[in-house]
């Protein structure tokens, strides 16, 4: 009897065990490849996420002015750690990452799975924490658009959003080139179900890089001139564009006051996200005479010695237009003269040897009513209804800058066709874009007496301040009324608010670059004094740097 009991607990035991070798070999062997499968499903997982975006540079400049940021931040998983480390693990995280003690304890004693104690570590207290192998300690990372020269070149470059899509200047126009493709990446699981490492991405999807054709010294040096002249001249704003007149090719677009890209969000103005430069409209004033005189010279109207006599004041039907400050030229006066001084009356005289319909069309001509096109987000274009009224009154003013309406941009180009011999240019900033060049909108011919014009302003008129020793400098200077309506204030009229700006190119017979100054109300009565001596700050360092020769001699 004794020895059946024995026998039946052997069956039993070998019985079982034959079930559990069975269901051994069936996990095993026979359904092997399905519960690995499920138990990978299990441990691991897949997350999309975003590939890094392109990172953008400047001419002359080894670093991007536009990057991805890898930033790590720290939590705690209060339930892995063990009771008895509690107290070390709070003393740790609260010496290395000078956080308070009391509130880390309190982090730490919680029911949960996660809690994050500080974001975008540095680098110290990244190496520090990860050295004591805390447990219940974890990292992630956070891949951020960053711009490590803060708020250089911020109107150029735009920022990018919470949501990853770019905003203003290149960051938006260029956001489809730029932005990474969506990529999947394979992480595992912890015990408590959350992500604690990930592998690689399953493919590269990096979006693509851009180098611009600005120059990273003159921009610096644009931007910085910007800065001292709200120091020195107390303006309110301000531009710099440095553009490569045969080309079109632009050097430098620089604005003020800036913004920090990393920072966007705290600004409360969104008005200072605009790049005046292709955003906000100006009457340019007296450096628009020489495209009224580019006009006269081209339908053979005047020549530069064609003289007219200055009476100070004209009525035009119920209106009275005059010089700066009233003041009168006496005796006879060339047109070269009506540069030199700036005159009001000579640039109304030539607009009237044109014509009202021809000196339209030139405006037209000279791309005054279109975009420039440049590879730049949110360009406007001013409409000139005032203007294209068609009034006497309207044609005179505008003949001197005054009631026609551009952004600096479009003045830019406007005047590198007298510098390019008469050809309009579209102006550009990424390196791959091949040239754009119109036909001629003036003869070479008018553009080679009006560029004579021009030098004759530096060296004998109000431009003198911009003259550099050994180089022919053309130039203008242009001081404009801010009317009440470019205030945002509902009122007809002008202001006592100024725009003054200078706008050259050089060496004058054989361009290499082309400069605007723009000053938005600065504390001096005209440009001569004010954006003139930026101009040749600039233009003297950009010779130096390009070392352009020198194209005659005192």
């Amino acid at each position: 009897m004794q020895h059946w009991r024995v026998n039946l607990i052997l069956a039993l035991i070998f019985f079982c065990a034959a079930i559990i070798l069975r269901q051994l070999v069936v996990l095993q062997i026979i359904n092997h490849d399905l519960y690995a499968a499920l138990a990978q499903g299990q441990q691991k997982t897949l997350v999309s996420t975003q590939g890094d975006r392109g990172k953008i540079f400047f001419q002359n400049h080894d670093l991007p002015v536009a990057t991805t940021q890898v930033f790590v931040s720290a939590y705690l998983s209060p339930k892995e750690i063990p009771a008895e480390e509690r107290s070390e693990t709070v003393q740790i995280l609260s010496e290395v990452l000078n956080l308070d003690k009391a509130s880390l304890m309190a982090e730490a004693g919680k029911d949960s799975l996660y809690e994050l104690i500080k974001k975008r570590l540095s680098q110290e207290e990244l190496d520090s924490l990860q050295a004591k192998k805390l447990t219940g300690l974890h990292f992630s990372e956070e891949r951020v658009r960053y711009y490590p020269y803060g708020d250089f070149a911020s109107h150029l470059l735009g920022f990018v959003n919470e949501q990853g899509q770019g905003q203003y200047g290149l960051e938006e126009y260029f956001n489809a080139l730029l932005q990474g493709k969506e990529k999947l990446l394979q992480g595992e699981k912890g015990p408590l179900g959350y992500l604690f490492s990930l592998g690689e991405g399953l493919a590269d999807s990096s979006g693509s890089d851009l180098t611009l054709t600005v120059d990273y010294h003159i921009q610096y040096l644009a931007e910085k001139l910007l800065k001292q002249a709200r120091t020195d001249l107390k303006i309110e704003g301000g531009d710099i564009i440095v553009m490569e007149p045969a080309s079109g090719k632009i050097l430098a677009l620089a604005n003020f006051p800036n913004f920090n890209p990393n920072e966007y969000f705290q600004e409360k103005d969104f008005q200072v996200f605009q790049n005046d430069a292709i955003q906000k409209i100006f009457e340019p004033g007296s450096v628009f005479k020489p495209i009224t005189m580019a006009a006269a010279l081209d339908k053979g109207k005047i020549t530069p010695q064609t003289t007219y006599f200055d009476q100070g004041c004209l009525n035009i039907s119920t209106y009275r237009v005059c010089n700066y400050e009233g003041r009168t030229y006496p005796g006879e006066l060339t047109m070269t003269n009506v540069l030199e001084k700036s005159i009001n009356t000579g640039a109304v005289f030539a607009e009237r040897q044109v014509g009202d319909k021809s000196f339209l069309d030139y405006v037209e001509k000279f791309g005054i009513f279109e975009k420039t096109g440049v590879d730049l987000a949110g360009e406007i274009s001013p409409l000139n209804t005032e203007f294209k009224q068609g009034r006497e009154i309207n044609f005179a003013t505008a003949s001197f800058g005054q009631g026609i309406e551009m952004t600096p941009l479009q003045l830019v180009r406007a005047f590198a066709a007298i510098a390019n011999g008469g050809k309009l240019v579209k102006p550009y900033l990424l390196t791959t874009n091949e040239p754009e060049i119109s036909d001629n909108v003036i003869s070479a011919q008018t553009a080679s007496k009006l560029t004579t014009m021009l030098v004759s302003v530096v060296e004998n008129g109000f431009g003198k301040a911009a003259a550099i020793p050994g180089y022919y400098i053309a130039g203008k200077t242009g001081t404009a009324q801010i009317s009440f309506a470019a205030l945002g204030m509902d009122k007809r009229g002008y202001s006592d608010k100024t725009w003054q700006s200078f706008i050259g190119f050089a060496p004058a017979f054989d361009p290499r670059f082309l400069i605007l100054v723009k000053l938005d109300n600065p504390a001096t009565k005209t440009a001569e004094y004010s954006a003139v001596p930026l101009f040749q700050t600039l233009a003297k360092y950009i010779i130096d740097y390009e070392q352009i020769p020198p194209d005659h001699v005192q």
